[in-house]
This record gives structure tokens, C-alpha cells and sequence, in this order.
């Protein structure tokens, strides 16, 4: 291998514990009804189901077949860490599988979200590992010496992600939040579940929801 190849950084300062809590408590879902950036492509799934997590973005880009770039950041993680994996465009080679899903696991990765794929899906399950990806494949990277880069800019999913930033993963999708937007959106969404109770007990006392939402005025115009 080539050092001049491969670019490793510090990564970033984590996110306060707070931030990360607000975070864990909102839907991806919810916060869709806000924004309408930061949102990953659709395609980035979960490979264990039913999870909800929020950290820190520690971002890895790794070209083609090398995934020398992903064992050394592992060295690097911070408990809490989600690993940000940009594939800088393979969608043939899985650059996860078994064995790195432990490494992870025992470093305290709490996710990773690979705009790529992933292979041995039984074991990423059985260790319960929160993993997004864009399916599975058999063809795996190797060391080739390509190079690649550690707490960088990257894109996944379609989103530009800064190290550092916040990512929140679950049943629904990926969404990426700065540091400043993480105190005001979250608590508005959280806010939004909240009242949701409150819909649902007004739908079944028989009103009806274009009433409740407010699209009986918007479209009638009254």
C-alpha cells in the first residue's frame, strides 16, 4: 500500500449526550414533515429491523474493492460513533460483513449507515448490529492498495455529511441533521408525536381528519 493514498483525520468533536437523547426520541418519519432535506435515498435499508439510533457522523469513503480503510477506522471509532460509509459509487462489492460487524460491535459502533452493501446479513442480526445499506452481495472488498479517507466530507445516500454531524437511523430511513438544527427540529417533532395521541382520539370520537389537519379550509377556502 501506498501511504499517500489513504487520508486518516481526527474525527470530529462528538455531539453532547442531550443532543443525542433529542435525537433518539424523534422519528426520521416525523422529521419529514418538516424538512425536506437531509434525507437519504430509500434504498439505504435496515438490515435489523425495529432499531432507532442517533450519533455522531464518523465518515469513511472507500473506493471500489479496498476496504483497508474501514479496519483502520474501526481503530478509530469512539463508543457511539456511526460509521458514515461512502462507497464513492460501487454498488457491486460489500465492504461489511461477519467479522467487521464484531469489530464494530466491540469498538461501540452504535450504527453504520454503508451507501453500498453488506454481506453475511444472518450474522450482522445475530449481533444485533443497527446496519443501513443498499442490499446484500457476495463479492466482497479486499486489500488492494486503491487508498481512501477517514473524517472527510462525504456523500451517502445522495446527502453531502460533514464528521460530526447527526444521524439519525431507524425503520424508516436515514436523515442527517447539523448540530444547530438538531435542538429546534427535534423538539418540534417531538412535540408533533406527541400530539398525535390527541388526533387519533379526535378521529375516533368521528371527526374527520381534513378537519383536524386543516385541509377542509385549504382546499375549500374557508
Amino acid at each position: 500500500m501506498t501511504a499517500s493514498l489513504y487520508q486518516v483525520n481526527p474525527p470530529a468533536a462528538p455531539l453532547s449526550s442531550d443532543l443525542v437523547d433529542l435525537m433518539s426520541r424523534t422519528e426520521t418519519a416525523t422529521i419529514g414533515h418538516i424538512l425536506h432535506d437531509g434525507f437519504c435515498d430509500p434504498a439505504l435499508a435496515p438490515v435489523v429491523t425495529g432499531k432507532r439510533v442517533a450519533g455522531t457522523a464518523f465518515t469513511v469513503r472507500i473506493p471500489g474493492m479496498d476496504s483497508a480503510t474501514l479496519h483502520y477506522a474501526l481503530s478509530m471509532v469512539r463508543p457511539g460513533d456511526i460509521l458514515i460509509i461512502d462507497r464513492a459509487g460501487d454498488d457491486t462489492h460489500a465492504c461489511w460483513g461477519g467479522v467487521v460487524t464484531l469489530a464494530a460491535k466491540l469498538a461501540g459502533v452504535a450504527a453504520a449507515v454503508i451507501d453500498g452493501r453488506a454481506t453475511d446479513f444472518a450474522e450482522i442480526r445475530s449481533h444485533d448490529m443497527p446496519v443501513w445499506c443498499r442490499g446484500t452481495s457476495s463479492k466482497t472488498t479486499k486489500f488492494v492498495g486503491l487508498g481512501g479517507a477517514i473524517n472527510i466530507p462525504v456523500s451517502v445516500g445522495g446527502i453531502s455529511v460533514m464528521p460530526g454531524d447527526g444521524v439519525l437511523c431507524d425503520e424508516n430511513g436515514v436523515v442527517l441533521l447539523k448540530s444547530e438544527q438538531i435542538m429546534p427540529i427535534c423538539s418540534r417533532a417531538i412535540a408533533m408525536q406527541e400530539n398525535e395521541a390527541s388526533v387519533i382520539a379526535r378521529l375516533r370520537r368521528g371527526e374527520r381528519l381534513c378537519d383536524i389537519s386543516g385541509a377542509t379550509t385549504m382546499v375549500e377556502g374557508r
